[in-house]
């Protein structure tokens, strides 16, 4: 009998350790999870995120003959902090990274990182933050967010809406005004972001703002390239009416466009591609706002560049970073199929690498 009840406790006593070894192990591995995954995305997400890191830290940037040596960014600036991004700022690195490794999109999706990039990128030295400039998608305001890092002006509201484009009186140098070497700097080691938006509301954007409302500031848009538009594309020469859309879009599709661009200098930045204008596929940036979800992007980028004790984006007024799907289909809806799938032909790199459906109107 005190056998049997030796042999029991016995058991028990096993049965307990058992329990206690089956519970530190579940601690454990709550604790490890939670280090691993801070803003509780939980285990299943966990596999993607950590492919998502490995990805970008694999790419860096794409090797390119014509990409100086000097020019190299290491892309490893940021690399520690990707695990703690939210998971749609994940995807939308790692959906950049793979298009630029598409090879049938190579010609729409590279581009040489020339002086023409370099100027769009401004530089905030004191916080070590490269902006580059997408004309037509809010830039203004970021200026005005740079301006005060800079310490130009000591907040936003004090800045003269004639100051901001300034670049003489801003105190926002462009990063084609370092040296080689300087430049190299700041790619390797600075906060790089820029914003996108839809690319055929951008289009219409830039369209209305430079040919139909015309600000005073640049009559060039109207009286010199309007007229160049209209005399090389325009099909029924006999109008006399101002530059019409359909005018603009024959202009952007056309494969032989780059001559008028030569003559139109930089006033084409407010409807060349977001790959002309910011190299996405040879420089690693940190992040990519989409105008879109700006209210929660812009309170994001702040946070993730470390300044959003300093300075505060202005508010956006409520409705207004909404697509507007009718207002697209208004637009593109006198526009012949041949001319608008001109269009999206030159565009489809900014469609395929910012994750933009291709317009429903061009599928019917």
């Amino acid at each position: 009998w005190l056998t049997s009840d030796n042999m029991h406790h016995q058991w028990l006593l096993l049965a307990a350790c058992f329990w206690v070894i089956f519970m530190f192990m579940v601690a454990s591995k709550f604790i490890t999870l939670t280090f691993k995954d801070p803003d509780g995305y939980g285990a299943k997400q966990e596999p993607l995120i950590l492919t998502a890191v490995t990805k970008v830290e694999e790419v860096h940037v794409p090797e390119e003959k014509h990409w100086p040596e000097e020019f190299q960014p290491t892309g490893k600036a940021f690399s520690g902090n990707l695990i703690r991004q939210p998971l749609v700022h994940m995807e939308r690195l790692e959906l950049l990274r793979n298009v630029c490794r598409d090879t049938a999109l190579r010609d729409l999706s590279h581009t040489t990182v020339s002086k023409f990039v370099l100027d769009r990128i401004f530089v905030c030295d004191k916080h070590k933050i490269l902006f580059c400039q997408t004309p037509k998608v809010g830039n203004t305001q970021w200026k005005k967010v740079l301006i005060v890092l800079n310490g130009a002006f000591s907040s936003i509201e004090e800045i003269p809406e004639n100051i901001v484009h300034d670049h003489e009186k801003n105190g926002l140098p462009r990063l084609s005004s370092f040296s080689d070497s300087e430049i190299k700097k700041r790619l390797n080691l600075y906060f790089k972001f820029f914003i996108v938006r839809d690319p055929f509301e951008r289009l219409i954007s830039a369209f209305k703002d430079k040919f139909v409302h015309n600000p005073r500031f640049e009559p060039w848009y109207r009286h010199e390239i309007a007229p160049g538009i209209i005399r090389k594309y325009r099909k029924n020469r006999t109008e006399t009416k101002g530059l019409q859309f359909e005018d603009f879009v024959r202009y952007l599709g056309d494969p032989n466009h780059r001559w008028l661009d030569v003559q139109f200098g930089d006033h084409i930045i407010h409807w060349v591609t977001y790959v002309e204008l910011c190299a996405p596929c040879e420089i690693t940036y940190s992040v990519i706002g989409h105008h879109e979800t700006l209210e929660d992007d812009a309170p994001y980028i702040l946070k993730a560049a470390g300044i959003d004790h300093l300075v505060s984006y202005p508010t956006i007024p409520p409705g207004i970073t909404v697509y507007n799907r009718t207002k697209v289909e208004r637009y593109f809806s006198g526009i012949s199929k041949r001319d608008i799938r001109r269009l999206y032909a030159r565009f489809e790199g900014d469609f395929k690498l910012f994750g933009y459906r291709e317009p429903d109107f061009l599928l019917n």
